[in-house]
């Protein structure tokens, strides 16, 4: 497939620094893949991060770690783009022109500012009202046309789309009409909370033995799956609604080791629980550990980290700059 025929992902991640194995095993696993088929550009989206109050020092280390991690997951700055998003001043810029063509009503429907102000009621600032709009022009800069997303952020392709769609109305063929990306039938795995299997496994869980990060240690991994919850039943089967804690595991193990829901079934048939739950913790171990040493390697290299990024945001500015001119020019703006 040529340069020139191949799809524009655009993704976007937070600088929490702490990605989990649900993340790891549910998308970022997939992303080198993508990477053959599609022209992939990864933003750390910084800008987004300060909606709510961080510590400075905090939100820099997080931001290179997540950077660090990404690559060390198998992202290739030779065959992705990998940014920071403070470092393109276009999206800053695209978002203010984008603002005036946002309507006050549906960026006030959107569910993200209605729990986020829930949750942070002392700091409702204009921002975090305005936040899908700068995720919108995040993804029409580059003239995208899929985002990976989570069944949970379609509302923000769907506002995305509707923000296009009124400008192209105006001034027609400015931008690319982004689609969610989905990923196909068992590449995406929910995997869910070791702590309460109805629940998804994420970072923001105020119990830390529901999630496994991919920089915790050995021991730490261990530990986190010999307390996993799962029922009084000793039987090693896939039920997801009936042994929703003991099909997680099963899940788990299989996409760790690379072997079939009934190879793992038949592997553990008969045995307990006191023989599978160090199981699935020792190969989840070996599955991470090249991540988290190629990490630790990487944020040790400083100077490499740097030179990625800052040529990444010269490609990203390079694509970003092209959108921008364009949508200057049609608003009406004297050329510089």
């Amino acid at each position: 497939m040529s340069e020139n025929k191949k799809q524009t992902i655009f993704s976007g991640v937070q600088p929490s620094g702490k990605l989990t194995l649900g993340n790891y095993l549910g998308a970022i696993r997939n992303f080198p893949l993508l990477q053959e088929d599609y022209n992939c550009i990864y933003c750390v989206v910084d800008m987004h991060a300060i909606t709510v109050r961080q510590d400075p020092a905090a939100l820099r280390r997080a931001t290179l770690e997540v950077l660090a991690q990404y690559m060390a997951c198998g992202l290739d700055p030779e065959k992705s783009i990998l940014f920071i998003q403070s470092h393109v001043p276009a999206h800053a810029e695209l978002a203010w022109v984008l603002n005036c063509f946002t309507m006050f009503g549906e960026a006030s429907r959107m569910t993200q500012f209605k729990d986020k102000s829930a949750k942070h009621a002392d700091n409702i600032n204009v921002g975090l009202f305005t936040y899908p709009v700068l995720m919108a022009a995040d993804i029409l800069l580059y003239q995208t046309n899929l985002v990976p997303v989570g069944v949970d952020q379609s509302q923000h392709i769907e506002i995305c789309r509707d923000i296009a769609n009124r400008f192209n109305g105006l001034h027609p063929g400015t931008f690319t009409m982004p689609e969610g990306y989905y990923p196909k039938v068992g590449e995406g795995a929910k995997i869910t909370s070791l702590a309460d299997p109805n629940m998804k496994m994420s970072k923001s869980d105020p119990n830390p033995n529901g999630y496994i990060l991919l920089m915790d240690q050995p021991e730490d991994i261990m530990r986190k799956f010999k307390r996993a919850v799962t029922d009084s039943d000793s039987r090693i089967i896939m039920d997801p609604q009936g042994k929703p804690g003991v099909s997680n595991l099963i899940q788990i193990y299989a996409l760790a080791t690379g072997k079939t829901i009934a190879e793992v079934e038949a592997e553990f048939a008969g045995k307990g629980f006191g023989e599978f739950k160090p199981a699935v913790g020792e190969a989840v171990v070996e599955l991470l550990r090249p991540i988290r040493e190629r990490t630790e390697d990487l944020l040790k290299n400083k100077d490499y980290l740097e030179q990625v990024y800052k040529e990444g945001a010269q490609k990203a500015s390079y694509l970003a700059r092209k959108t921008l001119d364009k949508v200057y020019r049609k608003v009406g703006f004297v050329g510089r």
